[in-house]
């Protein structure tokens, strides 16, 4: 491309964002609220499924012991869990640190202990990690059959649950923001077909003495790419501030909940926006243009 032509392009898109001022105006509001949405919907879907990814994490696997074992088959014990494939930790924990914790948990109703007297009837277990939670089921099963061990449980129905909750939310996410993309597409090329709809007779004599249609077509291209491009601008820094305050409102309750850490997070998400608004804008204008291209 030539620099002269280059030239006449950039003069075109600023002659047109300064003639239909009003109406770029609102383009790119728009492009800012819809992209803003999308960033919105963006940045939750993300952080589910960190929060998702950390409490799959979590899953432990609780291994009970029968009564009356010797502390030699207790170390064998742990030494086959460990020697299991995905195993990650193997904590050993008394029948005394059981009921201490569960005297914790009750809190103001630790009382209800006081029947039981000098009794224990908790037993003695391993708490077992283990690197991915799809294993949970396969080690459970395995650990279930050792000679000593009574039971082994991970709360199969939580778990299956929360595997079928994050896999949709997932699913639903990705559907959900293409839709958007699609709608936000369809109000950019309808809000620049105005533009190209008011210039259609200029359209229409280029053709007719030879322009090609890439001619015709390109200032309207850059116009749909700075009016996406400024929109995703818009919708990235609203979007940063957004993000810190409810950040900050949510650390003021919760403190160590598994948010998406601000930076470089944001970063990366408001280069996506600028990115996807300038894409969304392109394919609008060209959707915009086709028809008035058929001479």
């Amino acid at each position: 491309m030539k620099l002269s032509t280059s030239e006449y392009f950039i003069r075109e898109v600023l002659i047109s964002l300064k003639r239909n001022n009003w109406m770029s105006f609102a383009s790119i509001g728009t492009v800012a609220v819809s992209l803003f949405v999308l960033g919105v919907f963006l940045t939750l879907v993300l952080n589910m499924n960190r929060m998702a990814s950390q409490l799959e994490s979590q899953v432990q696997i609780s291994v009970y012991l029968t009564d009356d074992l010797k502390n030699s088959r207790k170390d064998t014990i742990e030494e086959d869990i460990r020697a299991l494939q995905g195993i990650e930790s193997v904590k050993y924990v008394d029948k005394e640190e059981a009921i201490e914790r569960l005297r914790e948990r009750l809190g103001d109703q630790k009382y209800l202990l006081d029947a039981l007297g000098e009794k224990n009837p908790l037993p003695d277990s391993f708490e077992v990690t283990v690197t991915q939670p799809a294993l949970v089921q396969t080690a459970a099963e395995a650990i279930e059959k050792m000679t000593g061990v009574e039971e082994a449980k991970y709360g199969q129905d939580v778990v299956e649950h929360l595997f079928d909750i994050t896999r949709l939310m997932r699913i639903f996410g990705l559907i959900l923001m293409v839709l958007l993309a699609g709608a936000t597409i369809f109000i950019i090329s309808n809000t620049i077909r105005l533009t190209v709809f008011a210039r259609r007779k200029e359209i229409a004599i280029m053709k007719y003495v030879g322009a090609t249609d890439w001619f015709i077509r390109w200032p309207f291209l850059l116009e749909g790419v700075v009016l996406g491009g400024i929109g995703g601008i818009v919708a990235a820094l609203v979007l940063r501030s957004f993000y810190a305050a409810m950040a900050a409102k949510i650390y003021s309750t919760l403190t160590f909940f598994p948010l998406m850490p601000q930076y470089p997070f944001m970063n990366y998400v408001g280069v996506a926006i600028l990115i996807s608004g300038m894409i969304i804008g392109a394919i609008g204008s060209t959707i915009s243009l086709k028809r008035f291209l058929e001479v």
